[in-house]
Protein backbone atom coordinates (compact mmCIF):
# COMPACT_ATOMS: atom_id res chain seq x y z
CA UNK A 1 0.00 0.00 0.00
CA UNK A 2 1.37 3.42 -1.02
CA UNK A 3 2.27 5.66 1.89
CA UNK A 4 0.62 9.07 2.30
CA UNK A 5 4.01 10.72 1.86
CA UNK A 6 4.51 8.90 -1.43
CA UNK A 7 1.06 9.89 -2.69
CA UNK A 8 1.71 13.49 -1.71
CA UNK A 9 5.05 13.47 -3.49
CA UNK A 10 3.56 12.09 -6.70
CA UNK A 11 0.70 14.57 -6.60
CA UNK A 12 3.04 17.50 -6.14
CA UNK A 13 5.33 16.26 -8.89
CA UNK A 14 2.35 16.00 -11.24
CA UNK A 15 1.27 19.51 -10.30
CA UNK A 16 4.72 20.87 -11.02
CA UNK A 17 4.72 19.19 -14.43
CA UNK A 18 1.66 21.32 -15.00
CA UNK A 19 -0.12 22.31 -18.16
CA UNK A 20 2.66 21.52 -20.57
CA UNK A 21 2.89 17.80 -19.92
CA UNK A 22 0.96 14.66 -20.70
CA UNK A 23 -0.54 15.08 -17.24
CA UNK A 24 -2.24 18.37 -18.09
CA UNK A 25 -5.88 18.74 -17.11
CA UNK A 26 -6.74 19.60 -20.70
CA UNK A 27 -5.09 16.40 -21.91
CA UNK A 28 -6.99 14.35 -19.36
CA UNK A 29 -10.39 15.98 -19.91
CA UNK A 30 -10.56 17.17 -23.51
CA UNK A 31 -7.67 16.14 -25.75
CA UNK A 32 -9.33 12.99 -27.07
CA UNK A 33 -12.74 14.63 -27.69
CA UNK A 34 -11.16 17.67 -29.33
CA UNK A 35 -9.05 15.41 -31.55
CA UNK A 36 -12.06 13.41 -32.71
CA UNK A 37 -14.17 16.53 -33.28
CA UNK A 38 -11.32 18.24 -35.12
CA UNK A 39 -10.63 15.21 -37.31
CA UNK A 40 -14.25 15.16 -38.42
CA UNK A 41 -14.04 18.71 -39.80
CA UNK A 42 -10.42 18.52 -40.93
CA UNK A 43 -11.41 19.03 -44.56
CA UNK A 44 -13.32 22.23 -43.88
CA UNK A 45 -11.85 25.72 -44.01
CA UNK A 46 -12.10 28.01 -40.99
CA UNK A 47 -15.37 29.64 -42.05
CA UNK A 48 -16.97 26.30 -42.87
CA UNK A 49 -15.80 24.97 -39.50
CA UNK A 50 -17.33 28.02 -37.84
CA UNK A 51 -20.80 26.81 -38.86
CA UNK A 52 -20.44 23.20 -37.75
CA UNK A 53 -22.61 23.14 -34.63
CA UNK A 54 -21.60 19.59 -33.68
CA UNK A 55 -17.96 20.64 -33.37
CA UNK A 56 -18.77 23.72 -31.30
CA UNK A 57 -21.07 21.74 -29.02
CA UNK A 58 -17.97 19.88 -27.84
CA UNK A 59 -16.34 23.22 -26.98
CA UNK A 60 -19.46 24.57 -25.28
CA UNK A 61 -19.65 21.61 -22.91
CA UNK A 62 -16.21 22.50 -21.53
CA UNK A 63 -17.58 25.65 -19.83
CA UNK A 64 -19.60 25.96 -16.62
CA UNK A 65 -21.64 29.02 -17.56
CA UNK A 66 -24.95 29.61 -15.80
CA UNK A 67 -27.78 28.29 -18.03
CA UNK A 68 -30.16 30.84 -16.52
CA UNK A 69 -28.08 33.78 -17.78
CA UNK A 70 -27.07 34.52 -21.36
CA UNK A 71 -23.73 36.23 -20.94
CA UNK A 72 -23.01 38.46 -23.93
CA UNK A 73 -20.53 40.74 -22.19
CA UNK A 74 -17.42 38.67 -22.88
CA UNK A 75 -15.69 41.87 -24.01
CA UNK A 76 -15.40 42.79 -20.34
CA UNK A 77 -14.06 39.52 -19.00
CA UNK A 78 -14.63 35.98 -20.21
CA UNK A 79 -15.36 32.88 -18.15
CA UNK A 80 -12.64 30.25 -18.05
CA UNK A 81 -13.23 26.65 -19.14
CA UNK A 82 -13.66 24.19 -16.28
CA UNK A 83 -10.13 22.80 -16.70
CA UNK A 84 -8.68 26.29 -16.19
CA UNK A 85 -10.75 26.76 -13.04
CA UNK A 86 -9.64 23.35 -11.79
CA UNK A 87 -5.99 24.18 -12.45
CA UNK A 88 -6.22 27.35 -10.36
CA UNK A 89 -7.93 25.43 -7.54
CA UNK A 90 -5.30 22.69 -7.71
CA UNK A 91 -2.42 25.16 -7.55
CA UNK A 92 -4.13 27.11 -4.79
CA UNK A 93 -4.56 24.01 -2.65
CA UNK A 94 -0.91 23.14 -3.12
CA UNK A 95 0.17 26.68 -2.27
CA UNK A 96 -1.72 26.61 0.97
CA UNK A 97 0.10 23.49 2.13
CA UNK A 98 3.09 25.76 2.66
CA UNK A 99 2.85 29.07 0.76
CA UNK A 100 6.43 30.31 0.93
CA UNK A 101 7.74 26.92 -0.17
CA UNK A 102 5.25 25.84 -2.83
CA UNK A 103 4.74 29.30 -4.30
CA UNK A 104 8.30 30.54 -4.48
CA UNK A 105 10.20 27.27 -4.88
CA UNK A 106 7.74 25.17 -6.87
CA UNK A 107 5.11 27.14 -8.78
CA UNK A 108 7.48 30.02 -9.53
CA UNK A 109 9.54 27.56 -11.57
CA UNK A 110 6.63 27.32 -13.99
CA UNK A 111 6.95 30.89 -15.22
CA UNK A 112 9.64 30.20 -17.81
CA UNK A 113 7.78 27.33 -19.52
CA UNK A 114 4.67 29.53 -19.48
CA UNK A 115 6.64 32.41 -21.00
CA UNK A 116 7.79 30.11 -23.80
CA UNK A 117 4.25 28.95 -24.58
CA UNK A 118 2.89 32.50 -24.59
CA UNK A 119 5.73 33.54 -26.87
CA UNK A 120 4.90 30.69 -29.25
CA UNK A 121 1.29 31.86 -29.51
CA UNK A 122 2.42 35.47 -29.92
CA UNK A 123 5.04 34.58 -32.54
CA UNK A 124 7.66 36.30 -30.39
CA UNK A 125 10.84 35.48 -28.55
CA UNK A 126 10.39 34.42 -24.91
CA UNK A 127 12.74 37.24 -23.91
CA UNK A 128 10.17 39.74 -25.24
CA UNK A 129 7.27 38.50 -23.08
CA UNK A 130 6.47 39.67 -19.54
CA UNK A 131 3.61 38.08 -17.61
CA UNK A 132 1.47 40.44 -15.56
CA UNK A 133 -2.14 41.03 -14.55
CA UNK A 134 -3.96 42.92 -17.30
CA UNK A 135 -3.71 45.35 -20.21
CA UNK A 136 -3.68 48.39 -17.97
CA UNK A 137 -0.60 47.17 -16.13
CA UNK A 138 1.14 46.14 -19.35
CA UNK A 139 0.47 49.33 -21.27
CA UNK A 140 1.00 51.65 -18.30
CA UNK A 141 4.44 50.08 -17.92
CA UNK A 142 5.35 51.47 -21.32
CA UNK A 143 3.41 54.73 -21.04
CA UNK A 144 5.14 55.64 -17.76
CA UNK A 145 8.41 53.91 -18.67
CA UNK A 146 9.26 55.88 -21.79
CA UNK A 147 11.68 58.78 -21.39
CA UNK A 148 9.31 61.42 -22.70
CA UNK A 149 10.04 65.02 -21.81
CA UNK A 150 8.14 68.30 -21.79
CA UNK A 151 6.88 69.16 -25.26
CA UNK A 152 7.07 65.62 -26.64
CA UNK A 153 3.82 64.65 -28.31
CA UNK A 154 1.74 61.48 -28.16
CA UNK A 155 -1.15 60.83 -30.54
CA UNK A 156 -4.12 58.70 -29.46
CA UNK A 157 -7.88 58.83 -29.91
CA UNK A 158 -10.91 59.73 -27.83
CA UNK A 159 -12.13 56.18 -28.41
CA UNK A 160 -9.11 54.54 -26.71
CA UNK A 161 -9.56 52.75 -23.38
CA UNK A 162 -10.04 55.19 -20.46
CA UNK A 163 -7.14 53.85 -18.37
CA UNK A 164 -4.75 54.55 -21.23
CA UNK A 165 -6.17 58.01 -21.78
CA UNK A 166 -5.79 58.83 -18.08
CA UNK A 167 -2.21 57.57 -18.06
CA UNK A 168 -1.24 59.97 -20.84
CA UNK A 169 -3.10 62.81 -19.15
CA UNK A 170 -1.15 62.14 -15.94
CA UNK A 171 2.11 62.27 -17.89
CA UNK A 172 0.96 65.56 -19.38
CA UNK A 173 0.26 66.91 -15.87
CA UNK A 174 3.49 65.62 -14.35
CA UNK A 175 5.99 65.88 -17.21
CA UNK A 176 4.51 68.40 -19.62
CA UNK A 177 4.09 66.04 -22.57
CA UNK A 178 1.46 66.98 -25.17
CA UNK A 179 -1.33 64.44 -25.52
CA UNK A 180 -3.36 64.80 -28.72
CA UNK A 181 -6.54 62.86 -29.41
CA UNK A 182 -8.17 62.10 -32.73
CA UNK A 183 -11.86 61.20 -32.88
CA UNK A 184 -13.44 58.65 -35.21
CA UNK A 185 -17.07 57.98 -36.09
CA UNK A 186 -17.17 54.19 -36.18
CA UNK A 187 -17.67 52.03 -38.09
CA UNK A 188 -14.99 53.01 -40.59
CA UNK A 189 -14.30 50.69 -43.52
CA UNK A 190 -11.37 52.62 -44.95
CA UNK A 191 -7.85 51.86 -43.70
CA UNK A 192 -6.33 54.67 -45.71
CA UNK A 193 -8.60 57.25 -44.08
CA UNK A 194 -7.65 56.01 -40.61
CA UNK A 195 -3.93 56.07 -41.37
CA UNK A 196 -4.25 59.53 -42.92
CA UNK A 197 -5.92 60.90 -39.78
CA UNK A 198 -2.96 59.80 -37.64
CA UNK A 199 -0.42 61.06 -40.15
CA UNK A 200 -2.02 64.50 -40.41
CA UNK A 201 -1.69 64.90 -36.62
CA UNK A 202 2.08 64.32 -36.68
CA UNK A 203 4.45 67.19 -35.97
CA UNK A 204 8.24 67.26 -35.51
CA UNK A 205 7.61 66.78 -31.76
CA UNK A 206 5.60 63.55 -32.12
CA UNK A 207 7.32 60.62 -30.40
CA UNK A 208 4.62 58.00 -29.97
CA UNK A 209 1.33 56.84 -31.53
CA UNK A 210 -1.10 54.81 -29.41
CA UNK A 211 -3.44 52.47 -31.32
CA UNK A 212 -6.21 50.29 -29.94
CA UNK A 213 -6.14 47.16 -32.12
CA UNK A 214 -9.78 46.32 -31.45
CA UNK A 215 -11.74 49.24 -30.04
CA UNK A 216 -13.41 47.99 -26.89
CA UNK A 217 -16.57 50.07 -27.24
CA UNK A 218 -17.77 48.80 -30.64
CA UNK A 219 -15.20 46.29 -31.87
CA UNK A 220 -13.72 48.32 -34.73
CA UNK A 221 -10.49 46.65 -35.88
CA UNK A 222 -7.80 49.27 -36.52
CA UNK A 223 -5.08 48.82 -39.17
CA UNK A 224 -2.17 48.65 -36.73
CA UNK A 225 0.39 47.45 -39.29
CA UNK A 226 -0.39 50.23 -41.74
CA UNK A 227 -0.31 52.85 -38.99
CA UNK A 228 2.98 51.45 -37.69
CA UNK A 229 4.61 51.46 -41.12
CA UNK A 230 3.56 55.08 -41.60
CA UNK A 231 4.74 56.07 -38.12
CA UNK A 232 8.11 54.39 -38.50
CA UNK A 233 8.66 56.23 -41.77
CA UNK A 234 8.42 59.39 -39.65
CA UNK A 235 10.70 58.02 -36.92
CA UNK A 236 7.82 57.55 -34.48
CA UNK A 237 7.21 54.56 -32.20
CA UNK A 238 3.88 52.74 -31.88
CA UNK A 239 2.23 51.13 -28.86
CA UNK A 240 -0.71 48.78 -29.52
CA UNK A 241 -3.50 47.98 -27.08
CA UNK A 242 -4.41 44.38 -27.87
CA UNK A 243 -6.72 43.78 -24.92
CA UNK A 244 -9.58 42.50 -27.08
CA UNK A 245 -7.70 41.08 -30.04
CA UNK A 246 -5.19 38.66 -28.51
CA UNK A 247 -6.59 35.16 -28.09
CA UNK A 248 -9.41 36.10 -30.48
CA UNK A 249 -7.80 37.03 -33.79
CA UNK A 250 -5.29 34.73 -35.44
CA UNK A 251 -2.15 36.87 -35.77
CA UNK A 252 1.42 37.16 -34.51
CA UNK A 253 2.36 40.29 -32.57
CA UNK A 254 5.52 41.14 -34.58
CA UNK A 255 3.39 41.14 -37.75
CA UNK A 256 1.55 44.17 -36.38
CA UNK A 257 4.76 46.15 -36.77
CA UNK A 258 4.36 47.89 -33.41
CA UNK A 259 7.12 48.47 -30.86
CA UNK A 260 5.09 47.76 -27.72
CA UNK A 261 1.99 45.65 -27.09
CA UNK A 262 -0.15 44.87 -24.06
CA UNK A 263 -3.11 42.57 -23.56
CA UNK A 264 -5.40 40.93 -21.02
CA UNK A 265 -5.45 37.14 -21.10
CA UNK A 266 -8.76 36.88 -19.21
CA UNK A 267 -10.76 38.06 -22.20
CA UNK A 268 -10.84 35.89 -25.30
CA UNK A 269 -8.02 33.57 -24.28
CA UNK A 270 -10.26 32.60 -21.31
CA UNK A 271 -7.32 32.54 -18.90
CA UNK A 272 -7.90 33.07 -15.16
CA UNK A 273 -9.28 36.46 -14.18
CA UNK A 274 -6.41 38.84 -13.44
CA UNK A 275 -3.87 37.72 -16.05
CA UNK A 276 -2.15 39.78 -18.72
CA UNK A 277 0.90 40.02 -20.94
CA UNK A 278 3.36 42.66 -22.10
CA UNK A 279 5.40 42.38 -25.30
CA UNK A 280 8.27 44.74 -26.01
CA UNK A 281 10.46 44.48 -29.09
CA UNK A 282 13.81 43.12 -27.91
CA UNK A 283 15.88 46.18 -28.77
CA UNK A 284 13.44 48.48 -26.90
CA UNK A 285 13.43 46.70 -23.52
CA UNK A 286 16.53 48.35 -22.11
CA UNK A 287 15.23 51.89 -22.45
CA UNK A 288 11.85 51.29 -20.72
CA UNK A 289 11.73 51.92 -16.97
CA UNK A 290 9.80 49.25 -15.06
CA UNK A 291 6.50 50.31 -13.52
CA UNK A 292 7.52 48.87 -10.14
CA UNK A 293 10.95 48.88 -8.54
CA UNK A 294 13.75 46.70 -9.85
CA UNK A 295 17.43 46.42 -8.96
CA UNK A 296 18.51 46.79 -12.61
CA UNK A 297 15.87 49.04 -14.15
CA UNK A 298 17.91 49.75 -17.27
CA UNK A 299 18.64 46.12 -18.07
CA UNK A 300 17.51 44.42 -21.29
CA UNK A 301 15.91 41.57 -19.32
CA UNK A 302 12.13 41.47 -19.80
CA UNK A 303 11.79 40.03 -16.28
CA UNK A 304 12.46 43.46 -14.79
CA UNK A 305 8.79 44.17 -15.53
CA UNK A 306 7.65 41.29 -13.30
CA UNK A 307 8.94 42.62 -9.96
CA UNK A 308 5.52 42.56 -8.36
CA UNK A 309 6.35 41.05 -5.00
CA UNK A 310 3.87 38.42 -3.85
CA UNK A 311 1.41 37.65 -6.61
CA UNK A 312 -1.13 34.87 -7.23
CA UNK A 313 0.98 32.01 -8.54
CA UNK A 314 -2.10 29.74 -8.90
CA UNK A 315 -3.79 32.28 -11.18
CA UNK A 316 -0.62 32.80 -13.20
CA UNK A 317 0.00 29.09 -13.68
CA UNK A 318 -3.62 28.57 -14.71
CA UNK A 319 -2.82 30.42 -17.94
CA UNK A 320 -1.16 27.25 -19.21
CA UNK A 321 -4.41 25.28 -19.36
CA UNK A 322 -6.09 28.21 -21.15
CA UNK A 323 -3.35 28.03 -23.79
CA UNK A 324 -3.93 24.30 -24.16
CA UNK A 325 -7.66 24.89 -24.60
CA UNK A 326 -7.13 27.70 -27.13
CA UNK A 327 -4.65 25.71 -29.18
CA UNK A 328 -6.92 22.67 -29.00
CA UNK A 329 -9.62 24.66 -30.79
CA UNK A 330 -7.24 26.26 -33.28
CA UNK A 331 -6.75 30.05 -33.48
CA UNK A 332 -8.10 30.37 -37.04
CA UNK A 333 -11.20 28.33 -36.24
CA UNK A 334 -11.81 30.34 -33.09
CA UNK A 335 -11.62 33.70 -34.84
CA UNK A 336 -13.89 32.50 -37.62
CA UNK A 337 -16.44 31.09 -35.17
CA UNK A 338 -16.75 34.20 -33.04
CA UNK A 339 -16.89 36.43 -36.10
CA UNK A 340 -19.60 34.18 -37.50
CA UNK A 341 -21.59 34.39 -34.27
CA UNK A 342 -21.36 38.18 -34.25
CA UNK A 343 -22.56 38.45 -37.84
CA UNK A 344 -25.24 35.79 -37.27
CA UNK A 345 -27.14 37.90 -34.77
CA UNK A 346 -26.13 41.33 -36.03
CA UNK A 347 -27.19 40.77 -39.64
CA UNK A 348 -30.62 39.64 -38.45
CA UNK A 349 -30.95 42.48 -35.98
CA UNK A 350 -30.06 45.02 -38.67
CA UNK A 351 -33.27 44.10 -40.50
CA UNK A 352 -35.46 44.98 -37.51
CA UNK A 353 -37.12 48.43 -37.67
CA UNK A 354 -35.64 50.97 -35.21
CA UNK A 355 -32.54 48.80 -34.60
CA UNK A 356 -29.15 50.25 -35.57
CA UNK A 357 -25.72 48.64 -35.65
CA UNK A 358 -22.60 50.60 -34.66
CA UNK A 359 -20.11 48.04 -35.95
CA UNK A 360 -19.19 46.81 -39.42
CA UNK A 361 -20.41 43.42 -40.61
CA UNK A 362 -17.25 43.20 -42.73
CA UNK A 363 -14.96 40.85 -40.81
CA UNK A 364 -11.94 42.77 -42.07
CA UNK A 365 -13.05 45.57 -39.74
CA UNK A 366 -14.62 43.66 -36.86
CA UNK A 367 -14.83 40.27 -35.18
CA UNK A 368 -16.57 39.56 -31.88
CA UNK A 369 -17.84 42.86 -30.50
CA UNK A 370 -20.82 44.67 -31.99
CA UNK A 371 -22.67 47.76 -30.81
CA UNK A 372 -26.44 47.94 -31.17
CA UNK A 373 -29.07 50.54 -30.34
CA UNK A 374 -32.84 50.86 -30.53
CA UNK A 375 -34.47 54.16 -31.47
CA UNK A 376 -36.25 55.60 -28.45
CA UNK A 377 -34.13 53.69 -25.92
CA UNK A 378 -31.04 54.92 -24.11
CA UNK A 379 -28.18 52.40 -23.83
CA UNK A 380 -29.02 51.93 -20.16
CA UNK A 381 -32.71 51.35 -20.92
CA UNK A 382 -31.89 48.80 -23.62
CA UNK A 383 -29.39 47.01 -21.39
CA UNK A 384 -31.95 46.79 -18.60
CA UNK A 385 -34.72 45.64 -20.94
CA UNK A 386 -32.56 42.81 -22.26
CA UNK A 387 -31.69 41.65 -18.77
CA UNK A 388 -35.00 42.17 -16.99
CA UNK A 389 -37.11 40.63 -19.74
CA UNK A 390 -34.81 37.99 -21.17
CA UNK A 391 -31.87 37.49 -18.74
CA UNK A 392 -29.45 38.59 -21.46
CA UNK A 393 -26.41 40.28 -19.94
CA UNK A 394 -24.83 43.05 -22.04
CA UNK A 395 -23.34 46.45 -21.22
CA UNK A 396 -24.56 49.92 -22.09
CA UNK A 397 -21.92 52.20 -23.60
CA UNK A 398 -21.97 55.99 -23.39
CA UNK A 399 -18.53 57.30 -24.28
CA UNK A 400 -17.64 60.34 -26.37
CA UNK A 401 -19.64 59.96 -29.62
CA UNK A 402 -20.64 56.33 -28.97
CA UNK A 403 -24.04 55.44 -27.52
CA UNK A 404 -25.06 51.80 -27.81
CA UNK A 405 -25.22 48.45 -26.07
CA UNK A 406 -22.16 46.25 -26.55
CA UNK A 407 -22.86 42.61 -27.39
CA UNK A 408 -19.98 40.11 -27.33
CA UNK A 409 -20.42 36.36 -27.83
CA UNK A 410 -17.71 33.75 -27.17
CA UNK A 411 -17.04 30.16 -28.23
CA UNK A 412 -19.46 28.81 -25.61
CA UNK A 413 -22.32 30.99 -26.94
CA UNK A 414 -25.03 28.97 -28.68
CA UNK A 415 -27.06 29.83 -31.74
CA UNK A 416 -30.17 29.48 -29.58
CA UNK A 417 -28.84 32.21 -27.28
CA UNK A 418 -28.38 34.54 -30.23
CA UNK A 419 -31.82 33.72 -31.64
CA UNK A 420 -33.23 34.80 -28.28
CA UNK A 421 -31.25 38.05 -28.48
CA UNK A 422 -32.63 38.83 -31.93
CA UNK A 423 -36.17 38.04 -30.79
CA UNK A 424 -35.66 40.27 -27.74
CA UNK A 425 -34.45 43.18 -29.86
CA UNK A 426 -37.48 42.78 -32.10
CA UNK A 427 -39.91 42.81 -29.20
CA UNK A 428 -38.20 45.70 -27.45
CA UNK A 429 -38.03 47.82 -30.61
CA UNK A 430 -41.72 47.18 -31.38
CA UNK A 431 -42.62 48.76 -28.04
CA UNK A 432 -40.15 51.66 -28.20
Amino acid sequence: MMSSDRRRFLRQAATLAGAFSANSLFHQAHAADFHVAGARIAGLNAMESAQDEDFWAVIQRAYSVNPNLINLNNGGVSPAPVVVQQAVERYNQLSNEGPSYYMWRILDQGREPLREKLAALAGAQPGEIAINRNSTEALNTVIYGLDLKAGDEVIGTKQDYPNMIQAYRQRAMRDGIVYKQLSFDFPVEDDAAIVKAYEEAITPRTKLIHVTHMVNWVGQTMPVRKIADMAHAHGIEVIADGAHSFGLMDYKIPDLGCDYFGTSLHKFLSAPIGTGMLWIKADKIEKIWPLTCNGTPRSADIRKFETLGTRSFPIEQGIGEALNFHNGIGPARKQARIGYLKNYWASRAAAIPKVKLHTSLNLNYSCAICGVSVDGKTPSELENALFDGYKIHTVGIVWENIKCVRVTPHVYTSIADLDKLVRALGEISSKA
